[in-house]
């Protein structure tokens, strides 16, 4: 059925298809993260899948959660404080394609908290391959994407959502806002936008601010910063040249990774990441 998702309960996880998303290597990354926390923060939330993991375990005391997508920290915020509406409006949403390019037509900045967030959750799930990408004007751009049954409405899992987001901190801020309390029992998972794999290559822009190497660099020097706060941190990268260089020093292992979210084909395959440890 493309209305919904027809089951009882739901376990809790990603709700958005976002490039880069770490749902494959969770078992990876929550090896790596201490047994005891008690501020988690994650600055570049995306889909949210090593937060929702380590939320299902209880493994936090607190939370502060950021992203600079504001169309992103929208729908957080929509499915936290109006999950009832946003699941009214999805389910009158039709998987069609001129009802796709009227949502989205449209301009978030003029429409209800609720509607911003359904409006997202809608393009993701019927967009060309679940890409979230925008042009120089922040405007999405993505064409319609052709599927036999889409899943546009999971009421279960939006619910679930909705309960764990109530008790967390959800900002939209730069990633060295958040963290300036942070201390030696919080925890710390940095998952930005990538550095390019080679000096062609470019991230396919999630915002309309590009992350380019001067960012790299602040957060390279942030993370050594935390390590002499004594705030553990852990953060993903692509394995080239350039991130080894910034983090120089740390603790880096290279993992595989799928990456099914790519416009190119080509460019779905295993591709080498690294995780860099300050602990």
């Amino acid at each position: 059925m493309s209305r919904g998702a027809k089951r009882r309960g739901a376990k809790l996880a990603p709700f958005l298809k976002w490039a880069g998303g770490k749902r494959q290597l969770l078992d990876v990354i929550l090896r790596r993260v201490p047994d005891h926390i008690d501020t988690y923060y994650e600055p570049f939330l995306g889909g949210g899948a090593v937060f929702f993991a380590l939320s299902s375990r209880k493994a936090y005391k607190k939370a502060v959660i950021s992203d600079r997508n504001h169309d992103l920290i929208d729908t957080y915020r929509g499915i936290r404080n109006h999950v009832d509406e946003v699941i009214r409006l999805l389910g009158k949403m039709p998987y069609d394609r001129d009802f796709y390019y009227r949502e989205r037509g449209k301009d978030p900045a003029t429409l209800p908290a609720a509607e911003r967030a359904a409006r997202i959750i809608y393009l993701n799930r019927t967009c060309y391959n679940g890409l979230y990408r925008v042009n120089r004007s922040g405007k999405f751009n993505v064409p319609f994407g052709k599927y036999k049954y889409p899943t546009i409405l999971d009421e279960p899992l939006l619910r679930t959502v909705s309960r764990c987001l109530r008790r967390v901190s959800i900002r939209e801020a730069d990633f060295t806002a958040i963290i300036r309390r942070a201390g030696p029992d919080d925890f710390v998972y940095f998952d930005p936008p990538y550095y390019p794999l080679s000096d062609t290559a470019c991230f396919t822009a999630y915002d309309n601010c590009p992350f380019g190497h001067e960012e790299q660099e602040r957060l390279a020097s942030l993370m050594r910063e935390l390590k002499q706060r004594k705030v553990r941190a852990l953060l993903s990268n692509s394995d080239v040249k350039a991130t080894r260089k910034l983090y120089r020093g740390m603790r880096l292992e290279r993992i595989l990774a799928n990456r099914p979210i790519n416009s190119r084909a080509d460019r779905r395959g295993p591709i080498g990441e690294l995780l860099v440890r300050n602990y």
